[in-house]
């Protein structure tokens, strides 16, 4: 038996394996001037902030200064400002209305008539403080138009009165922008019991002669997304502005940076940030809308409140010179389960995967995982799931074994042949085709079946981070298994890696050393020899079972546990799995005897191997005229 030892190639394959870590860990390190970049961004905000701050007090100044006019004054102050609204503008101030429905605390300002504070009821954020998706000024709902007397307006500026009612079930709330009594612009809120779905309408009344037509109505809606995730920098990967348009495409604006796009016909668009979205619907598609979105996370160990700012801007049509628009807002979870319920195809609004990987989400896994985990704790749901998906996709683990089992058994005579045409590579090509193909060896039996994996695996790795089930759901030392697990806090940050060691990942990585360790071992043994030129491919295979490991533990580390936990119970499986195959299912003689049989059969070429060896002849006929070409 070989004695297993590493020579100084192996040794000096590790060095540079860590050494493109490592250099891969400075080359994340910010630049003087990426630095110099972002503090410039963190002062502009803060300048930012500063000047909306001075524009409010301004505002309350003067407000405060009007008020403690003389009535007649006032009056004529409030004319100049507000022109036909003076009338609202001039009620006594109105307080702040809360309302609840069971799932959602809402609060409304009666300046711009406006939701002031979202708050769902039923979650928490890591920290254990209530989920907030509107609150402390982070979202503005604007509409911006002129009026008959040359004045420009945004209800956010203006004074509404609420009405707070019961029909039935239901509360509404009506804020009203009034000219007179019977005259007015009104926001009319519906909540249902329970209902994460808020029923919205702006329409007016007797306002045809208030409203200038020839200018256009525009509405603003802007919302800058709270942090809510233990890790900042992977719940701002799944933070994004997400729409639905001409009549069921789904797109979305860039997951980083800075994005703006104008489209058409949209019917509704998701404010989305992880697991938990701000969603406008609306019953006639507005006609074009311009999106944009802005990244305001700079750096994973840095405190940010916020993960990004969107903004949404379209033109609004009058009914005759009135306003009636039926809209729905949603706040809530991001979960698909609960948008379905909704009938407006809002559940695309979450990153399953295009094409078939979401559609092997949709169909498969979130049914699967929903049954499962109805009667099993969240954690033994996932090696449930594991088990079965992997029991299902055991055939594949079989061809690929058994394609190298047989490329195994044929590589003497696969030597042989390479040694009697060490001359002429292109012939000995031929020969190892034309023997594989008559065997019934051909490598890529055992790529294919690979191939087939790939859709599982992609649908998987986008499963687990959307997965709204696993948020907050715990299993072992793992707090939460839609984030990662913490085994160890680290007195600081490791680009790429973290301030923290999470345990999953570890024990994935070892999980996925010992499986590449038995494949790749038997992938070596029938490789063909180092071609002139080529790189050693057993050597690169040999590098790959500590690199791959190695990636998978520090990439990993700040993703989700449940995903970890899926591919530390898959990569145990399928070393199960292998032994089994290996010891109690093929028989190496008896694959021989097969192989031997099928030499005999007479074998028809297909269409790839006909084209396959005619490429060949060709260059090789090619190579031989060169040569003689030389000789002259």
């Amino acid at each position: 038996m070989e004695e297993k030892k590493f020579d100084s190639k192996t040794i000096i394959g590790f060095v540079l394996i860590f050494g493109i870590l490592l250099f891969m860990l400075w080359q994340n390190k910010p630049t003087e001037e990426e630095l110099v970049e972002q503090e410039k961004a963190k002062q502009e905000q803060v300048e930012k902030a500063k000047a909306e701050q001075v524009l409010e007090d301004n505002v309350a100044v003067e407000d405060a200064s009007i008020e403690a006019l003389p009535d007649s004054l006032r009056t004529i102050e409030l004319q100049n400002k507000f022109g036909a609204f003076a009338y609202s503008a001039a009620l006594p101030k109105a307080k702040e209305v809360s309302v609840e429905n069971g799932v959602l605390a809402l609060k409304f300002n009666p300046k711009g008539g406006q939701i002031s504070e979202v708050k769902l009821t039923q979650f928490v954020d890591f920290d254990s403080l209530p989920i907030h998706l509107v609150k402390n000024k982070n979202a503005a709902f604007n509409i911006n138009f002129g009026t008959t007397n040359s004045r420009i307006l945004n209800t956010r500026d203006l004074d509404f009165h609420p009405t707070v009612t019961k029909n039935g079930e239901n509360t509404v709330v009506s804020m009203k922008l009034k000219v007179s009594e019977s005259k007015f612009l009104e926001y009319r809120y519906v909540l249902k019991p329970n209902d994460y779905m808020v029923d919205f309408t702006i329409r007016s009344q007797g306002l045809n002669d208030v409203i200038n037509r020839s200018q256009e109505v525009n509405l603003d809606w802007t919302q800058k997304t709270f942090r809510h995730d233990q890790s900042i920098s992977y719940e701002n990967r799944y933070t994004r502005l997400t729409y639905q348009h001409d009549g069921g495409k789904i797109d979305k604006l860039s997951q980083a940076g800075e994005d703006e796009e104008t489209e058409k016909d949209v019917q509704w668009l998701s404010f989305r940030q992880h697991f938990f979205s701000s969603i406008l619907v609306t019953d006639k598609p507005f006609k074009s809308i311009a999106l944009s979105s802005k990244d305001l996370v700079q750096e994973e160990e840095i405190d940010t409140v916020f993960t990004k700012e969107f903004s949404a801007k379209t033109a609004l049509a009058l009914s005759g010179n009135e306003f009636n628009e039926n809209l729905k807002l949603f706040y809530g979870p991001t979960d698909s389960q609960i948008l379905k319920h909704y009938d407006h195809n809002l559940e695309e609004s979450i990153p399953f995967g295009w094409g078939i990987f979401g559609w092997i989400n949709k169909y498969i896994f979130i049914p699967l995982f929903g049954f499962l985990s109805s009667f099993l704790p969240y954690g033994i749901a996932i090696i449930v799931m594991t088990v079965l998906i992997k029991l299902a996709m055991s055939f594949v683990q079989y061809k690929q074994y058994l394609s190298q089992m047989k490329m195994k058994i044929l590589k003497p005579e696969l030597d042989a042949i390479r040694e009697k045409h060490k001359d002429n590579k292109m012939k000995a090509q031929q020969e190892t085709m034309a023997l594989q193909n008559k065997a019934g060896a051909s490598p890529l039996s055992g790529c294919l079946p690979a191939l087939i994996q790939m859709p599982v695996f992609y649908a998987l790795f986008m499963f687990f981070p959307t997965a709204f089930a696993l948020r907050q759901k715990s299993f072992l030392w793992a707090d939460d298994l839609s984030s990662y697990d913490v085994v160890a806090e680290l007195p600081f940050n490791i680009p790429l890696y973290g301030d923290h060691v999470s345990l999953f990942p570890i024990l994935a990585a070892i999980a996925i050393f010992f499986y590449m360790k038995m494949t790749t071992g038997q992938q070596a043994a029938v490789s063909q020899p180092q071609q002139e030129g080529m790189p050693d491919m057993q050597k690169m295979m040999k590098y790959m079972i500590y690199f791959a490991p190695i990636m998978m533990m520090i990439f990993f580390n700040q993703y989700a546990s449940g995903l970890s936990l899926y591919y530390f119970i898959s990569n145990l499986i399928s070393i199960g799995i292998l032994i089994v195959i290996k010891k109690y299912v093929l028989d190496e003689d008896k694959i021989l005897a097969q192989i031997q049989e099928n030499k005999k059969k007479p074998k028809k070429e297909g269409r790839f191997q006909k084209k396959m060896k005619e490429m060949m002849e060709q260059a090789e006929q090619q190579k031989q005229a060169q040569q003689k070409n030389k000789k002259k």
